[in-house]
């Protein structure tokens, strides 16, 4: 036997023996504190009578780009009881140009460019962290430069991007992208052992279990 048959042996060892554990990890039932985190408090929700989800994420975070297919499919699925909304987080003061962006937008009702500007960070290696740079891209999409810089300066779109810091506080974010179900448990791909699709088992488990406590 050569080397580099045994090589490739160890190699080939160490694959199986690292898809066994994936394997594994995957098909075993979903636990607190393993695939999901509950809440030491429970925070209010404000769709009442409904399940809330959301997604706290940031606009420069790889990992939000990478989950934003998978989230936004799971969305899509979801039964009229659930509600979703995203909530942008900044863990730094010079990133909240990021969080304005996102509700400026909202406030403009062009929320459905959302992915276009991950694309664009992730995609087309742009900053979008001066209002210019912003302005300047978004009026390739069709949005009126001086209607977007209006609504990114005002005082509802500061506060509202000044307050996520709070709320992701009371949720303990500590990274992102991460999903909270009924203002009581959060989960992850990070959480849920770095995986995307077992983060949608979870998710889809978080949503069902919301929904029995409901009743």
């Amino acid at each position: 036997m050569t080397i580099f048959t045994k090589f490739l042996k160890v190699v080939f060892g160490v694959t199986f023996l690292l898809f066994a554990t994936f394997s594994i990890a995957q098909n075993r039932p979903i636990e607190d504190g393993f695939d999901f985190r509950t809440l030491p408090v429970a925070q209010p929700i404000e769709a009442k009578g409904k399940i809330e989800v959301i997604e706290f994420f940031w606009y420069g975070c790889p990992h939000c780009h990478d989950f934003e297919p998978e989230f936004s499919a799971w969305v899509k699925r979801q039964g009229a009881d659930v509600v979703v909304r995203k909530i942008p987080v900044a863990f730094r003061d010079d990133l909240l140009p990021h969080s304005q962006l996102f509700y400026a937008l909202e406030a403009l009702g062009r929320s459905d460019l959302h992915p276009k500007v991950m694309d664009a960070i992730h995609v087309g290696k742009k900053k979008m962290l001066s209002d210019v740079e912003i302005a300047d891209w978004l009026a390739t999409q069709g949005v009126d430069r001086q209607k977007f810089l209006s609504a990114f300066k005002s005082f509802t779109v500061i506060s509202k991007a000044r307050g996520t810091s709070q709320i992701a506080q009371n949720y303990r974010i500590d990274g992102v992208p991460t999903v909270a179900i009924q203002g009581k448990y959060i989960t992850s791909p990070s959480i849920a052992g770095g995986s995307k699709t077992r983060a949608i088992d979870v998710m889809d488990y978080l949503v069902n279990k919301a929904r029995k406590e409901k009743r």
